[in-house]
């Protein structure tokens, strides 16, 4: 007797990029955090009737392979390869840096540097809030009371009548992450499509099961599902199709 349990574990490498063109030695990648997975093979069924009620043969027509995995570790190199298929950068992160603390307006410049975390580059001014909940308005110089001005450096400058008063700046900046990955998505031609091929393997009780894939697209890319009080669990629906030869789909492997 053989059963599986659990979600199993998936493991992917890109065939072709988003441009189709083939990928020379595509790094492997698991995906990791896995908590779902399915996959199904639905048969379109052709039935033949005479001119009695029930069919004379039935046969399989056009069949499909579509398949579903949920996970909640984002890792962008698992990402490209199910979906966007693209070059991507890495040792640079963006992010926003959103000011809950506040800082005061100084009584005598009435300016503002900020610093970014983790050493980082002031890159875009993103707003400031006041302490009343108001946001300020930005302009591009000598600001009146409730406005304000920013430098390309991130120096935030205030009206004189402000002085005193907290503020709660926002901005983007980058830093360096040897880990970081930067993923451009591009607007290409329709048609080109990124694919990849997939193993999947389930066991229980040391019995295992193995199913390989040989072409496989990713349709849909649930990316975020943000929650207040939950944990966003990404989601990726995919349909497999026969190898580059046209002969192969992919194969089952059962212990029993």
């Amino acid at each position: 007797m053989q059963l599986t349990f659990g979600a199993g574990d998936v493991f992917a490498q890109m065939i072709t990029d988003a441009s189709g063109n083939a990928v020379a030695n595509a790094t492997p990648v698991r995906i990791m955090g896995l908590q779902e997975m399915s996959v199904d093979l639905q048969a379109e069924l052709k039935e033949y009737y005479g001119q009695n009620r029930f069919a004379l043969a039935v046969a399989q027509g056009k069949v499909k392979v579509t398949g579903k995995m949920k996970g909640a570790l984002i890792n962008g190199l698992a990402l490209n390869t199910l979906f966007f298929g693209s070059e991507f950068a890495t040792g640079t992160m963006k992010a926003i840096y959103a000011d809950v603390a506040g800082k005061t307006i100084p009584t005598a410049a009435f300016t503002i540097q900020v610093t970014p975390p983790s050493a980082g580059t002031f890159v875009e001014d993103l707003g400031v809030m006041g302490a009343d909940g108001v946001a300020m308005v930005k302009v591009a110089a000598n600001p009146a009371q409730g406005q304000y001005a920013v430098s390309k450096t991130g120096l935030y400058t205030f009206a004189e009548a402000d002085k005193g008063k907290t503020v709660y700046p926002s901005f983007v900046y980058t830093y360096q992450l040897k880990t970081a990955k930067k993923v451009d998505l591009t607007n290409i031609a329709m048609g080109n499509t990124p694919t990849f091929k997939l193993s999947y393997l389930t066991q229980f009780k040391g019995k295992k099961a193995l199913l390989e894939l040989a072409s496989v697209t990713s349709g849909k890319l649930a990316l975020f599902s943000a929650k207040n009080d939950d944990f966003s669990v990404p989601e990726v629906d995919f349909t497999a199709s026969a190898d580059e030869a046209g002969f192969s789909v992919g194969t089952l492997w059962i212990q029993e």
